[in-house]
């Protein structure tokens, strides 16, 4: 996917933003998806849970209304080689766990409440992200 593609991001990010924004007049919560996970696997009551199942549920019903609107829904690849796709997830699952979140969180919530943290770890993803995709296009070649 290497189109630009200005109307539909801008769409949806006005919604992430939304939900984002939604979620913390409402509940005074953060919309980081690791956190909003791990509460929802191991919660602390009910009311706790109840709040996390309805975001995670809408994030899943959310393409559904998306392909029913449109017709169809993007074209999405994704690697066919197991074993990256498993590293790849453990080494995103210690980057949520040392960063203290996930970029959503820090991203989306933490730089629009000017969050030095946020910052600090949003620049670092960008970093690495920006290196690992040097390496593997232009010195791994893959």
């Amino acid at each position: 996917m290497t189109e630009f593609t200005p109307v539909s991001a801008l769409i949806g990010g006005t919604l992430i933003g939304l939900g984002a924004t939604m979620l913390m007049w409402f509940l005074g919560r953060i919309a980081g998806i690791s956190g909003i996970v791990s509460g929802a696997a191991f919660p602390q009551s009910f009311s706790d849970w109840s709040w996390r199942a309805a975001f995670l549920i809408g994030m899943i019903v959310a393409p559904s209304l998306y392909a029913v609107f449109m017709g169809h829904l993007p074209d999405v690849t994704l690697s066919p080689d197991l074993l990256k796709t498993v590293v790849a997830g453990l080494i995103v699952g210690v980057g949520v766990t040392f960063g203290a979140g996930c970029a959503s969180g820090h991203g989306v919530c933490g730089i629009a409440r000017v969050s030095p943290r946020s910052i600090v770890a949003t620049a670092t993803f960008m970093a690495v992200a920006l290196v690992t995709v040097f390496v593997t296009r232009h010195v791994v070649g893959a």
